[in-house]
């Protein structure tokens, strides 16, 4: 009795196999719904780099921008019936230091030069003798730099602190300080120049050619051909001060998003920088999102070279030959439509089409995209390939998902040498150069005209001080 029940069992577990193998291949996959196209995300892109300026180039930039000339006067009234030609000029390296987080002392080292005598009116009438002047000093200054959001530089609490020399001479007999003549001189020239609303140097113009050589749009030559991307900045954010060993701390930071562009229709000029915003971080980074794209007409010339007119045994009596491969979008996947052929072993042939649909994702070792958790329905009149196609599944999905291949090695790499060279930047008293960088696809996206791929490259900046 037992043996009656098991081997009916079986026999009826063996005919409901049929059905539902059936059921999987025809019905498992509603076509007729792909649900709707994923939404691409924003290419929001930033790079931030803490620059730590050593004193010895803070030192010669300072020396760079303070010209050799400082003050020249003739006929100058000192005072007391006295008269001179005096010139102040500079008379070696300028140092400074930090007094705090925000305010800096520099020491200017300076030479008077010139003649001192009494005044043409009065006893000038009757000596007419001139004393010369060729002394040094060395005046010490405080002063709070600070870049304005309009990319200018003001100072602001400019304050004379020392004199650094002394400054008495003998006229005719009689002891003349010129000092407190030339702490007037040096108040009144400070008060001309270092007002708080006074913007001293339009730092734009130097900022525009550096940003000019970096956000420059450049081009990607890849296998599929060329696109042009572009750098639209949206925010550039600064912060400058003094760390706790007195070197010169700046925070610069820039966000934006990365544009594409077809090859012939690239910008040739960088997008404007905005105005300047305060920066809270002090992070070494670089995160770029590189939006590119593959149309479906060179997705189905590259697959096709792997798959159409491919054929690959499905089991011992049977050989499936694909061909006419046709990619589009469905929803979030990706859609392959091609046209089959099962020759059978005994003569017998059926044909009709297969629509496969995967999810397209990255093989870092193959440097490939390639489609995961592939699924298909067969579309036939003949109602034995529907059946027969349905019981080898399995096969076929591992061999369509062997065969859709498609490498994008190539991209990577010219995405990679396409940011280090864009975003290196040489300048008078610093080279900075793109370090440790690492490129890898961030997401692929169906869209009505292709594929939609998202690089992301991370790295730092690295910095050789001159």
């Amino acid at each position: 009795m037992k043996t009656t029940f098991a081997t009916q069992l079986q026999k009826y577990s063996f005919l409901l196999i049929f059905p539902t193998l059936f059921f999987l291949g025809c019905k498992g996959l509603d076509i007729s719904n792909p649900g709707p196209l994923p939404a691409l995300p924003s290419p929001d892109s930033e790079v931030n780099v803490p620059l730590v300026f050593p004193k010895k180039t803070l030192n010669r930039l300072i020396n760079s921008q303070i010209p050799n000339q400082l003050i020249a006067q003739d006929d100058l009234e000192i005072g007391n019936g006295i008269e001179g030609n005096l010139s102040l000029s500079r008379n070696g390296q300028i140092l400074s230091s930090a007094l705090d987080s925000q305010q800096m002392t520099i020491q200017l080292p300076m030479k008077i030069q010139g003649e001192i005598g009494l005044s043409q009116s009065g006893l000038g009438s009757l000596f007419r003798g001139k004393v010369p002047i060729d002394n040094e000093f060395a005046p010490t200054f405080k002063l709070n730099p600070e870049i304005n959001p309009d990319w200018t530089l003001s100072v602001k609490d400019f304050e004379l602190l020392s004199l650094g020399g002394n400054l008495s001479l003998d006229v005719l007999g009689m002891q003349v300080d010129l000092s407190k003549m030339l702490e007037r001189e040096i108040k009144q020239w400070a008060a001309e120049y270092f007002q708080p609303d006074q913007k001293l140097v339009n730092l734009k113009p130097i900022v525009d050619l550096a940003w000019e050589q970096v956000g420059r749009p450049f081009q990607v030559d890849w296998q599929q051909g060329v696109s042009g991307f572009s750098i639209r900045p949206k925010r550039v954010m600064f912060k400058e001060f003094f760390d706790q060993n007195e070197n010169l701390t700046i925070w610069m930071g820039l966000a934006g998003q990365i544009q594409t562009h077809p090859a012939d229709a690239t910008p040739s000029r960088a997008f404007p920088l905005p105005n300047l915003s305060e920066n809270t971080s002090d992070e070494n980074t670089l995160k770029i999102l590189l939006p590119t794209a593959i149309s479906f007409d060179e997705l189905d010339q590259i697959l096709g070279e792997n798959l159409n007119g491919r054929s690959f045994r499905v089991d011992s009596k049977t050989v499936l030959t694909l061909d006419e491969l046709r990619s589009k979008a469905f929803g979030e996947l990706i859609a392959i439509e091609t046209d089959f052929v099962a020759d059978r072993s005994n003569g017998k042939t059926v044909d009709g089409r297969l629509f496969v649909v995967g999810k397209p994702s990255y093989d870092s070792e193959a440097q490939a995209l390639t489609f995961e958790d592939v699924n298909f329905k067969v579309i036939s009149d003949q109602s034995s390939a529907n059946f027969g196609i349905a019981l080898k599944k399995r096969k076929i999905i591992r061999q369509i998902e062997k065969l859709a291949v498609f490498p994008i090695g190539d991209l990577l790499q010219e995405s990679t040498e396409g940011i280090r060279e864009r975003l290196g930047l040489n300048t008078p008293i610093a080279d900075l150069q793109i370090e440790n960088l690492e490129i890898i696809p961030e997401g692929f996206y169906p869209s009505a005209n292709g594929l939609r791929i998202y690089v992301q490259a991370n790295g730092n900046v690295g910095v050789n001080w001159k």
